[in-house]
């Protein structure tokens, strides 16, 4: 049974904005939360647990993109929980690798 025409996106720019966020912000979140992660856990432990939830997680993020009728809405959350998230681990990491 086909979709009803009515909830279609008519725009391929739209589309593929949609397509895009899904896929780029919603994994740029899902790393970025697991970056968070390693800055308070032990990295062993987000990995075992990123393999797990970092599918889970990202598979939300690209569904909601396109339940989401806003995309620009979409694409800030996405950006702005992507820099909440980096905060952690950019004040904590060392960046001091060849000396």
């Amino acid at each position: 049974m086909p979709a009803n025409k009515k909830y279609l996106t008519k725009s391929p720019w739209l589309r593929l904005c949609k397509i895009l966020a899904g896929t780029v912000g919603g994994y740029a979140v899902m790393l970025s939360f697991h970056l968070a992660l390693s800055s308070f856990l032990p990295k062993g432990e987000v990995v075992a647990t990123a393999i797990i939830l970092g599918y889970i997680m990202w598979s939300f993020l690209l569904l909601w993109a396109f339940v989401e009728k806003n995309v620009w809405r979409v694409w800030l959350t996405y950006v702005l929980l992507t820099v909440i998230f980096l905060l952690p681990y950019l004040l904590t990491s060392s960046f001091h690798y060849g000396s």
